[in-house]
Protein backbone atom coordinates (compact mmCIF):
# COMPACT_ATOMS: atom_id res chain seq x y z
CA UNK A 1 0.00 0.00 0.00
CA UNK A 2 2.89 2.36 0.74
CA UNK A 3 4.47 1.63 -2.65
CA UNK A 4 1.13 2.17 -4.36
CA UNK A 5 0.73 5.49 -2.56
CA UNK A 6 4.04 6.67 -4.01
CA UNK A 7 2.40 6.63 -7.46
CA UNK A 8 -1.29 7.07 -6.55
CA UNK A 9 -1.45 9.65 -3.82
CA UNK A 10 -4.07 9.00 -1.14
CA UNK A 11 -4.35 5.24 -1.79
CA UNK A 12 -3.27 4.28 1.73
CA UNK A 13 -5.43 7.02 3.26
CA UNK A 14 -8.55 5.71 1.52
CA UNK A 15 -7.70 2.11 2.48
CA UNK A 16 -7.56 2.97 6.19
CA UNK A 17 -10.81 4.96 5.99
CA UNK A 18 -9.47 8.50 5.70
CA UNK A 19 -11.41 9.11 2.50
CA UNK A 20 -11.53 12.91 2.60
CA UNK A 21 -7.78 13.39 2.91
CA UNK A 22 -7.16 10.50 0.49
CA UNK A 23 -9.45 11.96 -2.16
CA UNK A 24 -7.90 15.41 -1.67
CA UNK A 25 -4.39 14.00 -2.26
CA UNK A 26 -5.61 12.03 -5.27
CA UNK A 27 -7.29 15.13 -6.70
CA UNK A 28 -4.14 17.22 -6.33
CA UNK A 29 -2.08 14.57 -8.10
CA UNK A 30 -4.59 14.24 -10.95
CA UNK A 31 -4.62 18.02 -11.45
CA UNK A 32 -0.83 18.12 -11.58
CA UNK A 33 -0.68 15.14 -13.98
CA UNK A 34 -3.35 16.64 -16.24
CA UNK A 35 -1.49 19.95 -16.36
CA UNK A 36 1.81 18.30 -17.27
CA UNK A 37 0.17 16.09 -19.93
CA UNK A 38 -1.69 19.03 -21.47
CA UNK A 39 1.47 21.12 -21.61
CA UNK A 40 3.48 18.28 -23.15
CA UNK A 41 0.86 17.57 -25.83
CA UNK A 42 -0.19 21.08 -26.76
CA UNK A 43 2.60 23.47 -25.80
CA UNK A 44 5.74 21.80 -27.15
CA UNK A 45 7.36 24.88 -28.76
CA UNK A 46 6.36 27.07 -25.82
CA UNK A 47 7.96 24.62 -23.39
CA UNK A 48 11.18 24.63 -25.41
CA UNK A 49 11.13 28.43 -25.32
CA UNK A 50 10.77 28.36 -21.54
CA UNK A 51 13.72 25.95 -21.34
CA UNK A 52 16.13 28.72 -22.35
CA UNK A 53 14.86 31.35 -19.94
CA UNK A 54 16.74 31.42 -16.60
CA UNK A 55 13.75 32.58 -14.53
CA UNK A 56 11.56 29.72 -15.76
CA UNK A 57 14.41 27.24 -15.34
CA UNK A 58 14.80 28.29 -11.71
CA UNK A 59 11.01 28.02 -11.26
CA UNK A 60 11.00 24.54 -12.78
CA UNK A 61 13.87 23.40 -10.56
CA UNK A 62 12.12 24.74 -7.46
CA UNK A 63 8.76 23.20 -8.45
CA UNK A 64 10.43 19.83 -9.08
CA UNK A 65 12.11 19.87 -5.68
CA UNK A 66 8.81 20.81 -4.00
CA UNK A 67 7.07 17.94 -5.80
CA UNK A 68 9.81 15.56 -4.64
CA UNK A 69 9.40 16.77 -1.07
CA UNK A 70 5.62 16.35 -1.24
CA UNK A 71 5.97 12.83 -2.63
CA UNK A 72 8.34 11.82 0.17
CA UNK A 73 5.90 13.24 2.72
CA UNK A 74 3.02 11.25 1.17
CA UNK A 75 5.07 8.03 1.17
CA UNK A 76 6.16 8.39 4.79
CA UNK A 77 2.66 9.33 6.01
CA UNK A 78 1.14 6.44 4.07
CA UNK A 79 3.60 4.03 5.69
CA UNK A 80 2.78 5.31 9.17
CA UNK A 81 -0.94 4.85 8.48
CA UNK A 82 -0.76 1.25 7.23
CA UNK A 83 2.15 -0.11 9.29
CA UNK A 84 0.96 -2.95 11.58
CA UNK A 85 1.40 -2.16 15.25
CA UNK A 86 2.49 -5.73 15.92
CA UNK A 87 5.75 -5.48 13.94
CA UNK A 88 8.87 -6.49 15.84
CA UNK A 89 11.78 -4.10 16.18
CA UNK A 90 13.86 -5.79 13.44
CA UNK A 91 10.84 -5.81 11.14
CA UNK A 92 10.25 -2.12 11.82
CA UNK A 93 13.89 -1.37 11.01
CA UNK A 94 13.78 -3.44 7.81
CA UNK A 95 10.54 -1.83 6.62
CA UNK A 96 11.88 1.66 7.41
CA UNK A 97 14.97 0.91 5.28
CA UNK A 98 12.69 -0.32 2.48
CA UNK A 99 10.64 2.87 2.65
CA UNK A 100 13.84 4.92 2.56
CA UNK A 101 14.95 3.11 -0.59
CA UNK A 102 11.50 3.66 -2.11
CA UNK A 103 11.73 7.39 -1.41
CA UNK A 104 15.15 7.55 -3.07
CA UNK A 105 13.86 5.73 -6.16
CA UNK A 106 10.85 8.04 -6.43
CA UNK A 107 12.81 11.24 -5.83
CA UNK A 108 15.85 10.45 -8.01
CA UNK A 109 14.20 11.29 -11.39
CA UNK A 110 12.79 14.52 -9.97
CA UNK A 111 16.15 15.49 -8.52
CA UNK A 112 17.82 14.77 -11.86
CA UNK A 113 15.24 16.93 -13.66
CA UNK A 114 15.97 19.76 -11.21
CA UNK A 115 19.70 19.32 -11.85
CA UNK A 116 19.17 19.55 -15.62
CA UNK A 117 17.24 22.77 -15.11
CA UNK A 118 20.07 24.16 -12.97
CA UNK A 119 22.67 23.20 -15.59
CA UNK A 120 20.54 24.74 -18.34
CA UNK A 121 20.31 28.09 -16.61
CA UNK A 122 24.07 27.98 -15.99
CA UNK A 123 24.70 27.46 -19.71
CA UNK A 124 22.27 30.22 -20.69
CA UNK A 125 23.72 32.76 -18.28
CA UNK A 126 27.36 31.79 -18.99
CA UNK A 127 27.26 31.71 -22.79
CA UNK A 128 24.58 34.29 -23.62
CA UNK A 129 24.72 37.88 -22.39
CA UNK A 130 21.80 40.19 -21.78
CA UNK A 131 20.67 42.39 -24.65
CA UNK A 132 21.81 45.99 -24.41
CA UNK A 133 18.65 47.12 -26.20
CA UNK A 134 15.06 45.96 -25.61
CA UNK A 135 13.85 43.22 -27.98
CA UNK A 136 10.27 43.80 -29.17
CA UNK A 137 7.99 40.97 -28.08
CA UNK A 138 5.75 41.35 -31.13
CA UNK A 139 8.64 41.25 -33.63
CA UNK A 140 11.96 39.97 -32.24
CA UNK A 141 13.52 40.13 -35.72
CA UNK A 142 12.89 43.88 -36.08
CA UNK A 143 11.14 43.46 -39.42
CA UNK A 144 13.94 41.34 -40.94
CA UNK A 145 12.82 38.59 -43.28
CA UNK A 146 16.14 36.83 -42.69
CA UNK A 147 18.55 36.67 -39.78
CA UNK A 148 22.23 36.28 -40.65
CA UNK A 149 24.56 34.66 -38.13
CA UNK A 150 28.31 34.29 -38.63
CA UNK A 151 29.45 30.81 -37.58
CA UNK A 152 33.17 30.68 -36.78
CA UNK A 153 35.46 27.73 -36.25
CA UNK A 154 38.42 29.06 -34.27
CA UNK A 155 41.82 27.42 -34.32
CA UNK A 156 43.84 28.48 -31.29
CA UNK A 157 46.78 26.08 -31.11
CA UNK A 158 49.42 26.02 -28.36
CA UNK A 159 52.16 26.81 -30.90
CA UNK A 160 50.31 29.81 -32.34
CA UNK A 161 49.75 33.30 -30.99
CA UNK A 162 46.12 34.40 -31.07
CA UNK A 163 43.13 32.94 -32.89
CA UNK A 164 42.77 32.07 -36.55
CA UNK A 165 39.20 31.95 -37.85
CA UNK A 166 39.85 29.19 -40.37
CA UNK A 167 36.18 28.30 -40.79
CA UNK A 168 33.73 31.12 -41.56
CA UNK A 169 30.15 30.51 -42.63
CA UNK A 170 27.18 32.86 -42.60
CA UNK A 171 23.88 31.09 -41.94
CA UNK A 172 21.11 33.15 -43.52
CA UNK A 173 17.80 31.91 -42.10
CA UNK A 174 14.34 32.85 -43.31
CA UNK A 175 12.54 33.92 -40.13
CA UNK A 176 9.19 32.69 -41.48
CA UNK A 177 10.01 29.30 -43.01
CA UNK A 178 13.42 28.33 -41.62
CA UNK A 179 14.83 27.96 -45.14
CA UNK A 180 18.60 28.33 -44.69
CA UNK A 181 21.47 29.21 -47.00
CA UNK A 182 25.04 28.73 -45.77
CA UNK A 183 27.53 31.14 -47.35
CA UNK A 184 31.04 29.73 -47.06
CA UNK A 185 33.94 32.17 -47.06
CA UNK A 186 37.47 30.85 -47.71
CA UNK A 187 40.01 31.69 -45.05
CA UNK A 188 42.46 32.88 -47.74
CA UNK A 189 40.40 35.69 -49.32
CA UNK A 190 42.74 38.59 -50.03
CA UNK A 191 42.32 42.38 -50.27
CA UNK A 192 39.17 42.15 -48.17
CA UNK A 193 37.29 45.49 -48.15
CA UNK A 194 37.10 46.90 -44.64
CA UNK A 195 34.03 48.56 -43.11
CA UNK A 196 33.84 52.37 -42.94
CA UNK A 197 35.77 53.89 -40.07
CA UNK A 198 39.26 53.44 -38.64
CA UNK A 199 39.75 50.02 -40.25
CA UNK A 200 39.08 51.35 -43.77
CA UNK A 201 41.21 54.40 -43.11
CA UNK A 202 44.10 52.09 -42.28
CA UNK A 203 43.42 49.74 -45.21
CA UNK A 204 41.72 51.82 -47.94
CA UNK A 205 42.60 49.25 -50.62
CA UNK A 206 41.62 46.18 -48.62
CA UNK A 207 43.02 44.33 -45.64
CA UNK A 208 46.78 43.79 -45.87
CA UNK A 209 47.60 42.40 -42.42
CA UNK A 210 51.11 43.10 -41.14
CA UNK A 211 53.54 42.31 -43.94
CA UNK A 212 55.99 40.63 -44.02
CA UNK A 213 54.77 38.78 -40.93
CA UNK A 214 51.32 37.91 -42.29
CA UNK A 215 49.88 37.61 -45.81
CA UNK A 216 46.74 39.66 -45.07
CA UNK A 217 44.05 36.98 -45.36
CA UNK A 218 40.46 37.05 -44.14
CA UNK A 219 41.22 34.65 -41.29
CA UNK A 220 43.57 37.25 -39.76
CA UNK A 221 40.99 40.03 -39.36
CA UNK A 222 39.68 38.75 -35.99
CA UNK A 223 43.06 38.67 -34.27
CA UNK A 224 44.21 41.90 -35.93
CA UNK A 225 41.29 43.74 -34.35
CA UNK A 226 42.07 42.25 -30.94
CA UNK A 227 45.71 43.34 -31.26
CA UNK A 228 44.87 46.83 -32.57
CA UNK A 229 42.11 48.38 -30.42
CA UNK A 230 42.20 51.59 -32.46
CA UNK A 231 40.53 49.80 -35.40
CA UNK A 232 37.40 49.14 -33.29
CA UNK A 233 37.48 52.02 -30.79
CA UNK A 234 34.15 51.41 -29.05
CA UNK A 235 34.58 47.66 -28.49
CA UNK A 236 36.15 46.06 -25.42
CA UNK A 237 38.80 43.35 -25.34
CA UNK A 238 37.40 40.04 -26.53
CA UNK A 239 34.69 41.83 -28.54
CA UNK A 240 36.89 43.74 -30.98
CA UNK A 241 37.61 40.68 -33.13
CA UNK A 242 33.99 39.55 -33.54
CA UNK A 243 32.80 43.12 -34.13
CA UNK A 244 35.25 43.86 -36.95
CA UNK A 245 34.87 40.42 -38.52
CA UNK A 246 31.07 40.72 -38.56
CA UNK A 247 31.23 44.13 -40.23
CA UNK A 248 33.85 42.92 -42.69
CA UNK A 249 31.82 39.85 -43.67
CA UNK A 250 28.70 42.03 -43.96
CA UNK A 251 30.53 44.16 -46.52
CA UNK A 252 31.80 41.13 -48.44
CA UNK A 253 28.34 39.52 -48.75
CA UNK A 254 26.24 42.67 -48.96
CA UNK A 255 23.94 41.55 -46.13
CA UNK A 256 23.80 42.59 -42.49
CA UNK A 257 25.40 40.02 -40.22
CA UNK A 258 23.65 40.60 -36.91
CA UNK A 259 25.29 38.04 -34.62
CA UNK A 260 28.10 35.52 -34.40
CA UNK A 261 28.73 32.21 -32.70
CA UNK A 262 32.28 30.89 -32.37
CA UNK A 263 33.29 27.34 -31.47
CA UNK A 264 36.82 26.42 -30.51
CA UNK A 265 37.85 23.48 -32.71
CA UNK A 266 38.93 21.28 -29.81
CA UNK A 267 35.76 22.16 -27.95
CA UNK A 268 33.94 20.97 -31.07
CA UNK A 269 35.52 17.54 -30.44
CA UNK A 270 33.90 17.46 -26.99
CA UNK A 271 30.50 18.42 -28.42
CA UNK A 272 30.56 15.63 -31.03
CA UNK A 273 31.73 13.08 -28.45
CA UNK A 274 28.94 14.17 -26.11
CA UNK A 275 26.45 13.51 -28.92
CA UNK A 276 27.82 9.99 -29.25
CA UNK A 277 29.45 10.78 -32.59
CA UNK A 278 28.03 11.97 -35.88
CA UNK A 279 27.09 9.98 -38.98
CA UNK A 280 28.44 11.25 -42.32
CA UNK A 281 28.90 9.94 -45.84
CA UNK A 282 32.62 9.96 -46.69
CA UNK A 283 33.17 9.96 -50.44
CA UNK A 284 36.93 9.46 -50.42
CA UNK A 285 39.38 8.24 -47.73
CA UNK A 286 40.59 11.10 -45.54
CA UNK A 287 43.99 11.27 -43.86
CA UNK A 288 43.82 12.65 -40.34
CA UNK A 289 46.21 13.66 -37.57
CA UNK A 290 49.10 16.11 -37.51
CA UNK A 291 51.52 13.35 -38.49
CA UNK A 292 49.09 11.59 -40.87
CA UNK A 293 48.68 8.82 -38.32
CA UNK A 294 45.25 7.60 -39.42
CA UNK A 295 42.84 7.14 -42.28
CA UNK A 296 39.07 7.57 -42.30
CA UNK A 297 37.82 5.08 -44.86
CA UNK A 298 35.16 5.97 -47.43
CA UNK A 299 31.55 5.02 -46.77
CA UNK A 300 28.85 5.87 -44.28
CA UNK A 301 30.52 6.13 -40.91
CA UNK A 302 29.90 7.34 -37.38
CA UNK A 303 32.79 9.61 -36.50
CA UNK A 304 34.12 10.36 -33.05
CA UNK A 305 34.80 13.95 -32.07
CA UNK A 306 38.45 13.86 -33.13
CA UNK A 307 37.64 12.07 -36.39
CA UNK A 308 34.90 14.62 -37.13
CA UNK A 309 37.38 17.44 -36.48
CA UNK A 310 39.84 16.03 -38.99
CA UNK A 311 37.03 15.25 -41.44
CA UNK A 312 36.33 18.98 -41.50
CA UNK A 313 39.95 20.06 -41.15
CA UNK A 314 42.19 17.76 -43.18
CA UNK A 315 43.77 19.13 -46.36
CA UNK A 316 46.07 16.18 -47.12
CA UNK A 317 45.63 15.25 -50.81
CA UNK A 318 42.95 17.96 -51.08
CA UNK A 319 42.71 21.73 -50.46
CA UNK A 320 40.93 24.46 -48.51
CA UNK A 321 37.91 24.36 -50.78
CA UNK A 322 37.30 20.63 -50.52
CA UNK A 323 37.48 20.79 -46.74
CA UNK A 324 35.07 23.75 -46.76
CA UNK A 325 32.59 21.45 -48.46
CA UNK A 326 33.12 18.78 -45.83
CA UNK A 327 32.59 21.38 -43.10
CA UNK A 328 29.16 22.22 -44.54
CA UNK A 329 28.29 18.52 -44.67
CA UNK A 330 29.34 18.22 -41.03
CA UNK A 331 27.15 21.19 -40.03
CA UNK A 332 24.24 19.63 -41.88
CA UNK A 333 24.77 16.26 -40.20
CA UNK A 334 24.94 17.78 -36.71
CA UNK A 335 21.82 19.88 -37.34
CA UNK A 336 19.87 16.83 -38.48
CA UNK A 337 21.12 14.41 -35.81
CA UNK A 338 20.92 16.61 -32.69
CA UNK A 339 17.46 15.26 -31.82
CA UNK A 340 15.92 15.78 -28.36
CA UNK A 341 16.70 12.22 -27.23
CA UNK A 342 20.38 12.61 -28.14
CA UNK A 343 20.61 16.00 -26.46
CA UNK A 344 18.87 14.81 -23.27
CA UNK A 345 20.98 11.65 -23.04
CA UNK A 346 24.22 13.62 -23.15
CA UNK A 347 22.97 16.87 -21.70
CA UNK A 348 25.56 17.40 -18.98
CA UNK A 349 28.53 16.69 -21.29
CA UNK A 350 27.05 18.93 -23.99
CA UNK A 351 26.49 21.69 -21.46
CA UNK A 352 30.07 21.52 -20.19
CA UNK A 353 31.42 21.54 -23.75
CA UNK A 354 29.23 24.49 -24.69
CA UNK A 355 30.33 26.60 -21.72
CA UNK A 356 34.00 25.89 -22.43
CA UNK A 357 33.99 26.06 -26.22
CA UNK A 358 31.27 28.47 -27.40
CA UNK A 359 31.24 32.26 -27.41
CA UNK A 360 28.54 34.39 -28.97
CA UNK A 361 26.85 37.78 -28.89
CA UNK A 362 23.35 36.34 -29.36
CA UNK A 363 21.33 37.88 -26.50
CA UNK A 364 19.62 35.48 -24.12
CA UNK A 365 16.34 37.38 -24.57
CA UNK A 366 16.32 36.21 -28.21
CA UNK A 367 16.79 32.53 -27.34
CA UNK A 368 13.08 31.59 -27.09
CA UNK A 369 12.48 32.87 -30.62
CA UNK A 370 15.66 31.22 -31.89
CA UNK A 371 14.56 27.90 -30.40
CA UNK A 372 11.29 28.16 -32.29
CA UNK A 373 13.16 29.12 -35.47
CA UNK A 374 15.61 26.21 -35.00
CA UNK A 375 12.66 23.81 -35.11
CA UNK A 376 11.76 25.20 -38.53
CA UNK A 377 15.37 24.98 -39.73
CA UNK A 378 15.57 21.31 -38.72
CA UNK A 379 12.64 20.49 -41.01
CA UNK A 380 13.55 22.93 -43.78
CA UNK A 381 16.03 22.75 -46.62
CA UNK A 382 19.63 23.75 -45.92
CA UNK A 383 21.55 24.92 -48.98
CA UNK A 384 25.17 25.90 -49.42
CA UNK A 385 26.92 28.49 -51.58
CA UNK A 386 30.71 28.60 -51.39
CA UNK A 387 32.85 31.39 -52.77
CA UNK A 388 35.66 29.24 -54.10
CA UNK A 389 37.26 28.64 -57.50
CA UNK A 390 36.15 28.60 -60.25
CA UNK A 391 33.50 31.09 -59.16
CA UNK A 392 35.89 33.24 -57.12
CA UNK A 393 39.65 33.66 -57.41
CA UNK A 394 40.64 34.06 -53.76
CA UNK A 395 43.83 35.93 -54.70
CA UNK A 396 41.89 38.48 -56.79
CA UNK A 397 38.31 38.24 -55.51
CA UNK A 398 35.46 39.91 -57.39
CA UNK A 399 33.51 41.23 -54.42
CA UNK A 400 30.80 42.72 -56.60
CA UNK A 401 30.20 39.25 -58.03
CA UNK A 402 30.03 37.78 -54.53
CA UNK A 403 27.34 40.24 -53.52
CA UNK A 404 25.34 39.58 -56.70
CA UNK A 405 25.51 35.83 -56.11
CA UNK A 406 24.35 36.26 -52.51
CA UNK A 407 21.36 38.29 -53.67
CA UNK A 408 20.56 35.69 -56.30
CA UNK A 409 20.82 32.80 -53.83
CA UNK A 410 18.43 34.50 -51.41
CA UNK A 411 15.86 35.40 -54.05
CA UNK A 412 15.85 32.26 -56.23
CA UNK A 413 13.68 29.34 -55.15
CA UNK A 414 15.59 26.33 -53.76
CA UNK A 415 16.68 23.71 -56.28
CA UNK A 416 16.49 20.03 -55.51
CA UNK A 417 19.20 18.14 -57.40
CA UNK A 418 19.05 14.36 -57.43
CA UNK A 419 21.31 12.84 -54.76
CA UNK A 420 22.66 10.41 -57.34
CA UNK A 421 23.49 13.05 -59.93
CA UNK A 422 27.00 14.56 -60.04
CA UNK A 423 27.22 18.11 -58.81
CA UNK A 424 27.96 20.52 -61.63
CA UNK A 425 29.17 24.11 -61.40
CA UNK A 426 28.52 26.63 -64.15
CA UNK A 427 30.83 29.61 -63.73
CA UNK A 428 29.02 32.95 -63.99
CA UNK A 429 29.32 34.48 -67.42
CA UNK A 430 30.11 31.10 -69.01
CA UNK A 431 26.78 29.21 -69.07
CA UNK A 432 27.91 26.97 -71.92
CA UNK A 433 30.96 25.69 -70.07
CA UNK A 434 30.38 22.99 -67.44
CA UNK A 435 32.88 21.93 -64.84
CA UNK A 436 32.43 18.81 -62.76
CA UNK A 437 32.88 19.44 -59.06
CA UNK A 438 34.75 16.99 -56.86
CA UNK A 439 34.95 16.64 -53.11
CA UNK A 440 31.29 16.84 -52.14
CA UNK A 441 29.90 20.37 -52.00
CA UNK A 442 33.28 22.10 -52.29
CA UNK A 443 32.98 24.57 -55.09
CA UNK A 444 29.59 23.17 -56.04
CA UNK A 445 28.03 26.55 -56.58
CA UNK A 446 28.93 28.79 -59.45
CA UNK A 447 26.22 31.04 -60.74
CA UNK A 448 23.13 28.81 -60.79
CA UNK A 449 21.81 28.15 -57.31
CA UNK A 450 22.99 27.03 -53.89
CA UNK A 451 23.26 23.26 -53.67
CA UNK A 452 21.06 21.28 -51.31
CA UNK A 453 23.19 19.78 -48.58
CA UNK A 454 20.99 16.72 -48.10
CA UNK A 455 21.60 15.88 -51.76
CA UNK A 456 25.25 16.90 -51.92
CA UNK A 457 26.30 15.18 -48.69
CA UNK A 458 23.89 12.23 -48.57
Amino acid sequence: MTMGSAFVWGLAHIWVGRRLSGLLLLGIELILAAGVATAALTAGPALLALAVQPVWLWAFALATLLLATATVAVVIRSYLLVRPESLSAPARLLSAVAIGVLCVLVVAPMAYAARLAYISQTVVTSVFARSVTPIPVSDPWNGRERINILLIGADAAANRIGIRTDSMTVASVDTRTGDTVLFGLPRNLEDVPMPPGPARERFPDGFQGEPPYSPGLLNEVYQYAEDHPETVPRASKGHRGPTLLKKTVSGILGIEVTNYAMVDMWGFVEIIDAMGGVRVHIREPIVYGRQNEGLIEAGRRRLSGEEALWYGRSRTFSDDYVRMGRQKCLMNAVAKQADPVTVLRSFERLADAAVNAVSTDIPRELLPDLVELAGKVKDAEIRSLQFVPPLINTGYPDYDLIRREVTAALTRPPTRPSPSAPLVARPSGRPDKETKVTGGVAGARAGVSAVTLDAACG
